[in-house]
């Protein structure tokens, strides 16, 4: 029998090819996407990326979704307590492993697998080691598309917020910028591709600079209408 697994999800590109990737091996099944969301914004955390539209993504993936909530701000250690309740209880029913998309932060892989050792599970990465612009160019020429949610400025202009993700924002990058993100300069929200039974409806709304350094794209579910027009504003 395949092995039972859930995916570390963030809605974004990278959760996508190494969900993708797992789908391929008869030996797992997925059981479960599994998100963090901050729930005084019931958005996704770091990506910021509505609940509703995530839920729309994962119906359109045909994967059950686990939601793990979160309080704005919470320390290190609420976050691994939190965690460890919501792994612990799919190890409870035989979930062994965990598949995330990290691509090459050793610190960030290890922090991962010590936190599933504690519930008894490892981690699965498909996509480590892999050249971050051949990922980049894999998720493209699959069909997939994304938008870029979240922009870290003291990388990227904040310009770069609302933008798809393709090869002309790829060849835009400034030097040193990876071009998955993979260290935070930027995250994505997939909308459609392979994997999509249709397409998560979206509109754009307004870009907001939080903590004087994040800009946040605001994704509003469709056909909801925004009068905002992409403007960049304060909080």
């Amino acid at each position: 029998m395949p092995r039972p697994v859930v995916v570390l999800w963030s809605g974004g590109k990278d959760s996508t090819l190494a969900l993708a990737q797992t789908l391929q091996d008869d030996q797992l099944e997925v059981v479960a996407l599994v998100t963090t969301v901050t729930r005084e914004y019931n958005r996704i955390s770091m990506h910021g990326v509505r609940l509703a539209l995530l839920e729309q993504q994962a119906r359109a993936l045909n994967i059950p979704l686990q939601v793990v909530s979160l309080r704005a701000r919470c320390t290190n250690d609420e976050y691994e307590a939190v965690m460890r309740d919501a792994l612990l209880s799919f190890a409870q029913k035989g979930v062994t492993a965990a598949v995330a998309g990290d691509i090459y932060l050793n610190d960030v892989r290890a922090y991962r697998e010590r936190l599933l050792g504690r519930v008894g599970m490892v981690g699965l990465f498909p996509l480590w080691a892999i050249d971050p612009a051949q990922l980049a160019r894999r998720f493209r020429d699959s069909g997939y598309k994304a938008v870029i949610c979240c922009v870290d400025s003291h990388v990227l202009d904040g310009s770069f917020a609302g933008r798809s993700f393709d090869g002309d924002l790829v060849a835009s990058l400034p030097p040193g910028a990876d071009p998955c993100g993979e260290n935070g300069e930027f995250h994505s929200f997939v909308f459609d591709g392979p994997l999509f039974q249709q397409p998560v409806r979206r509109v754009g709304g307004e870009t907001v600079l939080r903590d004087e350094r994040f800009y946040f794209f605001d994704l509003i579910p469709y056909p909801r209408e925004t009068s905002t027009g992409g403007r960049k504003k304060r909080r």
